[in-house]
């Protein structure tokens, strides 16, 4: 009696777990459907065409002035900072004062010339006449021609001291630092009185107006299957689930390196990599940063010029 009860029990059990474990691969088979796949996937960062770009002061001096803060947005050509300008000035009134006094000396100059050149007409006139002898003539037309040397040599130096003072005043220009396009300043590393040197590095650090992109590293394995023109999805390395940025390949690197964003050492000096920029097909969220990790995934759908669903 025992016997036969036992036998359907195990038929029992047994059909139980084969309907189990059908299920089970029905749902994973079902998940694995619905599960998108991609071409290749990579590791990027948002950044700018060009970078930051890192401001120093043109010359060596103390800091003066200052004009702008930390997180302030800023017009092409605006003062961002000045240097003392003393010295600056001191060399354009010696280079004016150089300037005038060869000006000055020109003048007088020609006005000696103008009278030693009527004299050695008159003598000349004179020794032609028999009225007075020939050197007299002679020596008036060579002081003539003497003063006219030093006219020369004047307006030549009246020249080199205009190129002084040109030289003088672009150098006072160059006491003061100017945002060389529209941005917003990043950091400050100088203050009003601090000695500063062309070599002591950025004085600001300023965030292009400019569009955002990515840089992806691509595995050297899906160098082959990434193409330019093609789609792909963005989201962020730090697995928020927030919704993908849609974006495309502006153009892949021609040269292999090893990889910046990998953080295993080991991986990172075995692994090729190259260069793939990629641009979003809409200006992203304000909350995309510059320097932020980024994951790039390529659908296996995905064509170039049209947006990856």
């Amino acid at each position: 009696m025992s016997s036969r009860l036992f036998y359907p029990s195990l038929l029992l059990i047994a059909a139980a777990s084969l309907a189990a474990c059908s299920g089970r691969d029905s749902n994973q088979t079902t998940a694995q459907a619905a599960a998108p796949a991609y071409q290749a996937v990579a590791r990027g960062r948002v950044d700018i065409e060009g970078g930051l770009l890192r401001l120093a002061m043109p010359r060596d001096g103390v800091v003066a002035e200052i004009k702008v803060h930390e997180g302030d947005n800023v017009h092409k050509g605006q003062l961002l900072a000045r240097l003392d300008t003393q010295p600056a000035q001191l060399a354009i009134d010696a280079a004016q004062a150089e300037q005038q006094q060869a000006q000055a000396q020109a003048t007088l100059l020609q006005t000696r010339i103008k009278a030693a050149q009527q004299r050695a007409q008159r003598l000349a006139s004179a020794a032609a006449a028999g009225a007075a002898d020939g050197q007299s003539a002679d020596d008036a037309r060579q002081a003539a021609d003497q003063l006219q040397g030093e006219l020369e040599n004047t307006r030549a130096a009246a020249t080199l001291a205009a190129q002084k003072l040109a030289a003088a005043r672009y150098e006072l220009t160059q006491r003061s630092l100017n945002a060389p396009v529209d941005g917003q300043i990043v950091s400050r590393t100088i203050q009003p009185g601090a000695t500063v040197s062309t070599s002591s590095g950025p004085a600001f650090v300023l965030l292009p107006d400019a569009p955002r992109i990515v840089r992806a590293e691509l595995n050297e394995s899906f160098v082959g299957v990434v193409h330019e023109g093609m789609q792909a999805e963005v989201i962020e390395d730090g697995g928020s689930g927030g919704t993908p940025l849609h974006a495309r390949v502006l153009r892949i690197g021609a040269v292999f390196g090893a990889s910046t964003l990998e953080e295993d050492p080991m991986v990172r000096s075995t692994t090729r990599s190259v260069e793939c920029v990629l641009v979003f097909d809409q200006a992203p969220p304000a909350s995309l940063r510059i320097g932020q990790r980024v994951l790039v995934r390529f659908p296996a759908n995905s064509k170039a010029g049209t947006p990856a669903s």
